[in-house]
Parts: C-alpha cells; sequence; structure tokens
C-alpha cells in the first residue's frame, strides 16, 4: 500500500468554500486526489472547475474550508511547510512581470523572493531558449518569450513538485515540443510535475495520469487508457481494400446478427470506417480477417473525445 511520503502531493477530503452568507460558491467539493513522486499528472476541466483553487491550496496561498494538504509527506497547515514550500515550483496561468526590469534581473528578483542560488538565473535562461534575450528589457519580450521566462522562474530552487497551469500559452509548436522535453527531462531526475491545461492534445500522450476536475468535484481519474475504458466511447476502425468488396463489406457487417458493429462509413471508394463498441473490437477484427483487406488501422478516442463523453455522463 502507498504511504503518504510515497505521494508528492495528497489531498484528502479537500473542499472551498467562497462567502458564508447568501449564495456561497463551493469551489472544490471532497477532493481526494494522490499523486505519487515522480509522476507528470495532467488536470483538465472546464474554466471555474476547480484547477487554479486547487493549485493555491497546494500552495498555501489560501486554506481549505475542510479536509487536509500534504506536500511531500508535509501538512500544508503545519509548522514545517513554510522551508517545505520552497522546493514547489509555481508557474500561474496570468503571470504579472515587470515590464522595465530585464530578464536576467527578472529572474534574479524571483531568485531572492525565493532564497535561491542567484547564480542558478543565467543557466535557466539558456535553458529555455531566452539567453540571447537576457540583456533585453521583458516590455520587449513577446507573450511566448514571456511564458518561456515564467517557466524559467518556476524551476528557481530546483523544486521537486511543479505547479504549471495552463504553461504552453502562446508557445509556438517547436517551443511546446522543447517545453515538453524539458518536463521528461525533469521527470526522469525524480520531479513531481501537475500541469493543467485546456489543449487535450497536448496531454494525450504526455501523461501517467490524470484526473477531470468539474463543478469543483473529480468526475474521473486515471491513466488515459483508464478514462477510455471508463467512458465506453466506440473505437473506430478504417479499413482500406477493394472498392467493390468494401461494399459488400460494409453491407454483410451492417447486417451481423451478433451486433458488433454500431456503425459504417465508406469515406472513399477504397475506405471504410466502422464504429464498435469497445468489447466487441476482438469480434469485429474476426469478422475483418478474411475480407482481403489492404490496410486496417484501429484509432482509439482522443483524449478530448472521451473528456467531452465523461461529461455528458455527468
Amino acid at each position: 500500500m502507498t504511504s503518504i511520503s510515497d505521494d508528492a502531493l495528497n489531498l484528502s477530503g479537500v473542499s472551498k468554500q467562497y462567502g458564508k452568507r447568501g449564495q456561497p460558491l463551493l469551489a472544490l467539493d471532497r477532493i481526494d486526489l494522490k499523486v505519487p513522486r515522480g509522476q507528470l499528472f495532467g488536470l483538465i476541466g472546464h474554466n471555474g472547475a476547480g484547477k487554479s483553487t486547487l493549485f493555491k491550496l497546494v500552495l498555501g496561498l489560501i486554506t481549505p474550508s475542510q479536509g487536509h494538504i500534504r506536500v511531500n509527506g508535509i501538512a500544508v497547515d503545519g509548522p514545517d511547510f513554510r522551508n517545505a514550500r520552497r522546493a514547489i515550483g509555481y508557474l500561474p496561468e496570468n503571470l504579472v512581470l515587470y515590464d522595465n526590469l530585464s530578464g536576467l534581473e527578472t529572474l534574479e528578483f524571483f531568485a531572492q523572493l525565493k532564497g535561491a542560488p542567484k547564480n542558478q538565473c543565467a543557466p535557466l535562461l539558456a535553458q529555455v531558449g531566452l539567453e540571447a534575450a537576457a540583456g533585453r528589457a521583458v516590455r520587449e519580450y513577446s507573450k511566448g518569450m514571456r511564458q518561456r521566462l515564467g517557466f524559467a522562474q518556476a524551476l528557481l530552487g530546483s523544486p521537486q513538485l511543479l505547479l504549471l497551469d495552463e504553461p504552453t500559452t502562446g508557445l509556438d509548436p517547436s517551443a511546446i515540443r522543447d517545453f515538453y522535453d524539458q518536463l521528461e527531462s525533469l521527470r526522469a531526475q525524480g520531479v513531481t510535475i501537475v500541469i493543467s491545461s485546456h489543449v487535450l492534445a497536448e496531454l494525450q500522450q504526455r501523461v501517467d495520469a490524470l484526473a477531470m476536475l468539474g463543478n469543483g468535484r473529480i468526475q474521473a481519474q486515471g491513466t488515459v487508457a483508464a478514462l477510455r475504458e471508463h467512458s465506453r466511447m466506440p473505437i473506430r476502425l478504417c479499413v482500406t481494400g477493394d472498392a467493390t468488396r468494401l461494399t459488400e463489406l460494409a453491407t454483410a457487417l451492417q447486417r451481423d446478427a451478433n451486433h458488433a458493429v454500431l456503425s459504417t462509413h465508406q469515406a472513399s471508394p477504397d475506405t471504410l470506417e466502422v464504429r464498435c463498441a469497445r468489447e466487441h473490437k476482438m469480434a469485429l477484427l474476426g469478422l475483418l480477417a478474411p475480407a482481403g483487406l489492404h490496410d486496417l488501422q484501429i484509432l482509439e478516442p482522443s483524449l478530448e473525445d472521451v473528456y467531452f463523453g465523461l461529461r455528458e455522463e455527468v
């Protein structure tokens, strides 16, 4: 059994309510969440789902209305958390910077606030691709450059837990790839990363597990594969072959007595798409095997498909 000390992040029965009179807002409602050390963990959900509130609670910036939070085994409301917080890096969704400072001066300012070594600043700027812009005023930075500078400040002090709220906003495709390459390197060093993003396609192939927040509650959590199973969304099989044989195959599949097929669609004369329930995948493959096909692809529902499918169930 996993103990508390094995988890970088442990939330137990955590709720956060704003306002006590009139119509109070319940931002988080009895959240139970564990993130093991060294995981890349995703948080997804609509605007107002509670993701940013959860980050602020973990940082100790606000206090929960009920429940308990531990970071690396240390209680957020305990006397030891002030020092423990130095091992947390945080990139907020809306990062505020001083436009008159240079990139290097900005990092040195944050390093002083965090008690991090000043000699980390220049190497971190190089790490995020801002070495050439270190002496330029932040007001001259593009949105993507500001975001990379924000990521560099989150890395000050060599944190063991990274909280990243919409970290790829404003980044071009090359910068996004470099960003996730750096996350992979950090994870390989044992750093735990919790990332919130609306760009579900980015997270799909990269996270170890994720939690879906909605209306202050965790509506589903687990690996992408587990969420696909939980959603029970159909899969698609895309087959190519001789046009005449595909037309005959489509007709035969529609008459299948075992009801393995939900629908067929001939996207082109030599391409047929077949939808089936997950539990009938092997049965359908058995029907397709003798058909003399040229090629076959199994297309799983994307994380975005799963997200909207699960939201409709709630």
